[in-house]
């Protein structure tokens, strides 16, 4: 039996000449292609060179700054910050006029954060330098303090940079914690650390601060510069006028804290510039259990858990 002889596929139109399309498919070609993700290739950085072809110089890292969830590279990168630009009074007056969108800008900052926090349960936050380098006492006491609070079921935040940062959220997110990093804008980009699970940008200090204080219920503080008495004074003075419900603070350290302990006592209340029960907020501490225990029995008395009525002890330095 013979078979039938296929039939010839019946051409195609004739494709038209790129520059006679109408207009319309123009737009509506170059609006899908606008919808099409392409991924650069990447050569590998392990592959051989091409024969005949010179090996290509290892790329650097390009400079970068992050501006709340934005982040920009290379030329995009400027000098200033947001805050800066916020409190800037010499700059020209037609700023006044773009304040309402700062504010909203703010008003945006607040709503991502307490999102972000709202379920986090009960947290200590832990500050110090960003400067502390891996190894050193006060890197491996944070990291440890932090592994302990998160075996108790503490989250952990932190500003989400190196230094006592770093340490404190490897140490919460090793031990299987919650490890939170608020980061902040800056003019020298530091960058959120590997161990943040939840990170937040912020803009604005205020926004960052309030942060902290509101899901924290308790402070220990490591040897920093002015960041870390910033955050320190800050605390202090919001359960000294009654801002927040009297919580512990808690200064890891004796050496580099007792001067200051002692400055205050001897100085700041002989004067009559504080009361007692102000520097009773106070506990400084060289024992990392002894840490804990004051976390524990401040949580516990903010809980209505049985802890005594002006539990915190005086300081002994």
């Amino acid at each position: 039996m013979e078979l039938p002889s296929p039939q010839a596929e019946a051409p195609g139109p004739p494709l038209a000449d790129p520059g006679e399309i109408p207009a319309a498919r123009g737009e509506v070609a170059r609006a899908a292609a606008g919808r099409v993700s392409v991924v650069p290739v990447t050569p590998d950085d392990d592959a051989p060179a091409a024969a005949g072809q010179p090996e290509q110089p290892a790329r650097t890292a390009p400079a970068e700054r992050t501006k709340g969830p934005v982040t920009l590279r290379r030329s995009q990168v400027t000098a200033s910050t947001t805050d800066q630009r916020l409190l800037d009074t010499r700059g020209p007056s037609d700023w006044v006029h773009t304040d309402p969108w700062r504010v909203l800008r703010i008003q945006a900052e607040f709503v991502e954060g307490f999102g972000a926090l709202a379920g986090l349960g009960h947290a200590v936050s832990i500050f110090g330098s960003a400067r502390t380098s891996p190894g050193t006492p006060d890197y491996e006491n944070a990291e440890r303090l932090a592994s302990l609070l998160a075996g108790r079921g503490y989250a952990v935040i932190t500003g989400g940079g190196p230094g006592i940062m770093e340490a404190a959220n490897k140490g919460a997110c090793e031990a299987g914690g919650t490890s939170v990093g608020l980061g902040i804008e800056l003019p020298f980009e530091q960058g959120m650390n590997q161990w943040v699970d939840i990170g937040i940008h912020f803009r604005y200090f205020f926004a960052r601060k309030t942060m902290f204080v509101k899901y924290a219920q308790a402070f220990v503080v490591f040897p920093g510069g002015f960041g870390t008495f910033d955050e320190l004074f800050e605390a202090l003075t919001l359960v000294q006028t009654g801002k927040v419900t009297s919580f512990p603070v808690v200064l890891f350290g004796s050496d580099y804290w007792g001067g200051l302990v002692d400055w205050l006592r001897d100085h700041v209340l002989a004067e009559g510039k504080i009361s007692p029960r102000d520097l009773e907020l106070l506990h400084v501490v060289d024992d990392l259990e002894e840490a804990v225990a004051i976390v524990d029995a401040g949580i516990r008395g903010h809980n209505g858990g049985g802890a005594p009525a002006g539990w915190y002890p005086p300081v002994e330095v």
